[in-house]
């Protein structure tokens, strides 16, 4: 491809609106466009990235039994309804009304609609297993859209499910797509590792992440790994160790302090000279708009997601000032378990080992010393509610936890019957008796994953591209195209590239050197060549990969082999 005759609008300054380098890059690099809020353009040089991704997954599940299919974006809502996700996805889902005013939505994932073809057509344990995938554009109504492709409200998925009769069955199947996530990402030029993750609003008994590992600001997800075993899980997940338990203290009488100015974990440990582990917070949050309360001690962060599985709630948020005063009779910073009513109360475990604790008393600017759970409040449930920390023990061993940053860009589900039972997708067994059939979900993030590559691919110049998904292998730049040596050169290898099977990229545009250069760093081809008079006079041009410092000299005819050596040792 000729630079001329395609469209890369490169720009020279930062863009307000991308946070992350990934997103910064790709918009400098006239990758893609924004058209709304989570909405990109894909321009060409983004397309050819998507599109050598969307081959290597399509010829990994292939390769692993997987059929492809392609699944409609709208879908009634009457299957959503009949597998409760309707109301449980919650306002991430896009609704609307056809003109016949039937309701209908935009499909953020696809178990219904699959479901419901399958039901209609497997019928018996000899048409089983089954794995349909589809390469499909999705739509989630993020709350709030970021960081560019990473978390638009569209997007481009690849999904998979599995259908089996049997557990035995099902393991194997889900095994096989395990190993092509990571035959996958190897070949994208990532090293994915698996952790266990939350199920949330698609259900199912297990579930895990592929995440790549980055240092930088782009880690929306914290990792927990165990320093001795092989056990790992987003931080939503994962379970810890503590400590040994103690023998508790002998109670004392609850004691009401004032404690004024002083409304944080911080402030109320200064003020009563104590350590944050002698306190417990009492947060309360609105589940479903009615008011709960979470305990964990005061030296750790509450999870989210296990207090939002814990009460069942499809909306989870934290209560307002005005919430807060209306149920505990406080202002915010003084809520407190002791006398509290209405309000459903879970207890983290760590809580239930402590005694004579300080809590908020549920009164402005003031606390109570020596307060016992049984004795002076009763929990709804007892429920693990502590974010894990570094440090922590390792559930499985006597190891420690340690916390990386991850982005994740597939994940798999273990779904069991959750949709064949809602959907009636049901088999005979040759007994002829009737099963559900159990499934498995399987995503990857198409236009996701590219981006987060460059969260780990780049430097100050621009983007570093593996060779497996960039746009172009080899770009051609001859330093002047006025100049009739460095042009014929230029044609001449570019035929011959072509002419191999090579993507290349001519920049044949009469623009400054300097502009050139600046531009091959910043989209990242991997190979560069670059014709000019010095190297000319030798018979050779000069030839860098991107992710090297200095090019070296080649002769002309020796370019072909050139090129091919360097690709073979790229990433």
């Amino acid at each position: 491809m000729r630079w001329t005759q395609t469209y890369i609008p490169t720009l020279r300054e930062s863009q307000s609106e991308a946070e992350l380098i990934s997103h910064q890059l790709l918009l400098r690099g006239g990758f893609i466009r924004k058209l709304a809020s989570g909405i990109y353009l894909y321009l060409p040089l983004m397309q050819r990235v998507i599109t050598k991704f969307a081959d290597i997954v399509r010829d990994e599940m292939n390769k692993a039994g997987a059929l492809e299919i392609t699944m409609s974006v709208l879908c009634p809502a009457e299957i959503w309804q009949q597998t409760g996700r309707y109301e449980t996805v919650g306002k991430e889902q896009m609704r609307m009304k056809d003109r016949h005013q039937h309701e209908m939505l935009l499909c953020g994932t696809h178990e219904e609609t699959v479901t419901s073809l399958v039901a209609g057509e497997v019928k018996s344990y000899k048409q089983l297993p089954l794995n349909l995938y589809q390469i499909q554009v999705k739509f989630r109504d993020e709350i709030r859209p970021r960081f560019g492709l990473m978390r638009g409200r569209e997007f481009i998925m690849k999904d998979a499910y599995s259908f089996d009769a049997t557990e035995e069955s099902f393991d194997q199947s889900y095994q096989k797509m395990v190993d092509a996530y990571f035959a996958i990402f190897r070949r994208a030029g990532i090293e994915a590792v698996k952790v266990e993750s939350d199920t949330g609003a698609m259900g199912g008994k297990a579930a895990h992440e592929f995440m790549l590992l980055v240092d930088t600001n782009a880690g929306e997800e914290t990792i927990m790994f165990c320093d001795k075993c092989e056990y790992a899980a987003n931080v939503e997940k994962a379970e810890f160790r503590s400590a040994e338990e103690t023998d508790k203290d002998e109670s004392k009488p609850m004691e009401p302090v004032e404690t004024p100015g002083a409304a944080t974990i911080e402030e109320v440990t200064a003020f009563l000279k104590v350590k944050p582990s002698q306190l417990v917070k009492t947060l309360i949050y609105m589940a479903d708009d009615k008011p709960v309360a979470a305990l964990v001690r005061g030296d750790r962060e509450l999870n989210l997601v296990k207090l939002k599985n814990a009460t069942g709630a499809i909306d989870l948020e934290m209560a307002n000032d005005e919430q807060v005063q209306k149920y505990t009779g406080a202002p915010v910073g003084f809520a407190g378990p002791v006398g509290l009513k209405d309000v459903a109360i879970y207890v983290d475990p760590m809580v239930t080992k402590l005694s004579n604790f300080i809590v908020g008393a549920n009164e402005n600017e003031k606390h109570i010393l020596n307060v016992n759970i049984d004795r002076d409040f009763t929990a709804t449930e007892v429920v693990d509610l502590s974010e894990a920390a570094p440090g922590d023990g390792c559930p499985r061993c006597e190891g420690t936890l340690e916390a990386k940053s991850g982005i994740e860009v597939g994940n798999t589900f273990m779904l069991g019957t959750k949709y064949s039972e809602s959907l009636g997708a049901r088999f005979l067994d040759a007994d002829g008796k009737e099963h559900p059939i159990l499934m498995g979900s399987y995503g990857i993030g198409v236009t996701r994953t590219p981006q987060a590559v460059l969260e780990k691919y780049h430097d100050a110049n621009g983007i570093v591209w593996p060779k497996s998904i960039a746009p172009y292998l080899v770009e051609i730049v001859p330093v002047s195209m006025d100049n009739e040596s460095h042009t014929q050169t230029a044609e001449k290898l570019y035929e011959q590239l072509e002419a191999e099977g090579i993507d290349v990229l001519l920049d044949d545009r009469p623009e400054r050197p300097g502009v050139k250069f600046k531009d091959a760093d910043l989209i990242g081809i991997p190979v560069r060549i670059t014709i000019g008079d010095k190297a000319l006079k030798q018979g050779a041009v000069e030839m860098k990969a991107r992710s090297d410092e200095k090019a070296e000299l080649v002769p002309v005819e020796d370019v072909m082999k050139a090129v091919r050596e360097v690709l073979d040792r790229l990433n």
